[in-house]
């Protein structure tokens, strides 16, 4: 069994609905590809996930026994993390009530691995 090198962006300001996309977009990928794929994508889930897949990419290269151009995305995803209070804004809700503004976040996760022969 192969190494695996793993990176993350916890708490970023995007929902996880909307960055699973770009996470589906490069599972199973090798890394070259995956790069291409999100610097041509237009989301902002592309762009965040791009610097993420960078920084396992660099991870995996501190290894001397890795070979870069092997790596492939064995897994990328997007998990929920939590709401954003601050200071709170509220909108209209149903039958004269106020409902809050709900600002999601979520944990970003890219893992490495060289492709095995």
């Amino acid at each position: 069994m192969t190494a695996t090198y793993t990176a993350k962006h916890r708490f970023a300001r995007i929902t996880a609905r909307k960055a699973r996309f770009a996470a589906d977009q490069i599972r199973g990928l090798g890394v070259n590809q995956a790069m291409e794929i999100l610097e041509f994508s237009p989301t902002r889930a592309a762009a965040m996930y791009r610097k993420v897949l960078g920084s396992a990419i660099a991870n995996a290269s501190q290894d001397e026994n890795v070979n870069v151009n092997r790596l492939f995305v064995c897994d990328s995803r997007a998990d929920d993390g939590p709401l954003l209070n601050g200071r709170m804004r509220w909108r209209p809700g149903p039958q004269g009530r106020a409902m809050p503004f709900r600002k999601r976040t979520s944990h970003l996760t890219v893992v490495v691995r060289e492709r095995e022969e």
